[in-house]
């Protein structure tokens, strides 16, 4: 296992990452048949499970080395901080029902017919998930997805400990590392990272595009669009069709200003804990802004249709935190069409008195059925055909 350093921002011109270095575990190519035989017994991951070891092997959610120990996990769960201080939105932990896994045994993690890591378990405990949910989700209602998956998905135990990576998982969307991206970045200039789990539709792109020209951007600053392309809510369109229509749009959108990318992500719809996850992440991914929406990553009762997180309590927790992580945080406007003079803010709308046009998710979605005509100011050409295919 290595943990390589990551050149500080004056060296190489790009935000260095969080904690300074950019952990990578992954062993060379001869080490890995010796690192494999080790493993004593083997544990299939979940799909969770094998986001979570790809962002620790290749160094997404650095400062992170492994899987959290009870510690880490207890001060995360209670504030939002490791044992140590630094920031983190959730914990990252392994599960289990396995009561004959003990602290000290090193496990191959497989996947889907893969060979993921090698884990050493430094720590086993059975969690308070009550406390848990309290903590990071602000409620125990099982109407919330992610208080649902940790109460009903999640296993008995939780591990931590330390992982020597073998092989990334083979999946239909190519996730680039960290070390990637950055690679890909311009040298003294800001990125601003754009996060979505859903369909980039005109509204996005004009979102994203004109947050390059925000106040605290620089002049010649790019986008990087990274959307979250594992588990999310039952009801979004699965990863595998959001990837075609980011590539689609990716090939029919001419503009060098914009970085595209994959993000092996499980969602949790934290609202302002899911907010400091996304921002620690892509700071790691070498960006020094984040947009960010009303009710990021919100969620509501499937019972009474009421929010969990109220519109700010997401931004105003980002901005809180983002002096800390060295990034700024960038307001998402709220844009809407109009006959008049296209996407414009919605204050501008309503001072000058313009039409605006509106069509719903719902009435999308009835179109999409039905084969209607989606009005080009609303979606791409490109990204509906993807999803009448789908």
């Amino acid at each position: 296992m290595t943990v390589s350093a990551t050149p500080s921002t004056q060296d190489s011109g790009v935000i260095a990452p969080y904690g300074g270095t950019l952990v990578d575990l992954m062993v060379s190519p001869d080490e890995r048949e010796a690192v494999k035989s080790s493993a004593t017994t083997t544990l299939e991951c979940s799909d969770r499970n094998a986001c979570d070891v790809e962002l620790l092997v290749i160094g997404g959610f650095s400062p992170l080395r492994g899987f959290m120990h009870q510690e880490d996990y207890d001060a995360v769960v209670a504030g939002h901080r490791t044992a140590s201080g630094q920031l983190f939105g959730l914990p990252i932990v392994m599960d289990t029902d396995r009561e004959d896994v003990a602290v000290g045994d090193r496990i191959l993690l497989t996947y889907k017919g893969q060979d993921l890591a090698v884990f050493e378990v430094g720590d086993k405990w059975e969690p308070n998930k009550v406390v848990e949910a309290k903590g990071c989700y602000g409620t125990t209602s099982l109407e919330h997805p992610a208080v649902r998956m940790i109460s009903m998905e999640r296993r008995r135990f939780y591990l931590g400990g330390t992982l020597q990576g073998l092989a990334l998982p083979e999946r239909v969307f190519p996730c680039k590392t960290p070390a990637e991206v950055r690679a890909g970045l311009p040298a003294g200039e800001d990125v601003v990272a754009f996060q979505c789990r859903n369909p980039i539709h005109r509204a996005h792109y004009e979102l994203f595009t004109r947050a390059l020209h925000a106040q605290n951007v620089s002049e010649n600053a790019v986008v990087l669009v990274h959307p979250t392309c594992g588990p999310t809510q039952q009801d979004d369109i699965p990863g595998s069709v959001r990837f075609q229509t980011y590539e689609r749009l990716a090939g029919e959108v001419n503009n060098d200003r914009i970085r595209w990318a994959y993000l092996p992500y499980a969602m949790h719809m934290a609202g302002p804990r899911e907010a400091l996850q996304h921002m620690i992440i892509r700071r790691n991914y070498g960006c020094t802004h984040f947009i960010i929406g009303r009710d990021m990553a919100g969620c509501k009762s499937s019972l009474s249709g009421d929010d969990f997180y109220g519109p700010y309590d997401a931004q105003n927790f980002a901005k809180e935190c983002a002096p800390e992580l060295t990034m700024e945080t960038v307001p998402s406007l709220n844009l809407v069409y109009t006959e008049e003079e296209g996407y414009v803010t919605a204050e501008h709308a309503e001072a000058r008195g313009l039409h605006v046009k509106k069509l719903s998710g719902t009435q999308f979605r009835k179109m999409l059925r039905n084969g209607e005509e989606i009005p080009e100011w609303f979606a791409f050409k490109s990204v509906v055909d993807v999803l009448r295919s789908a």
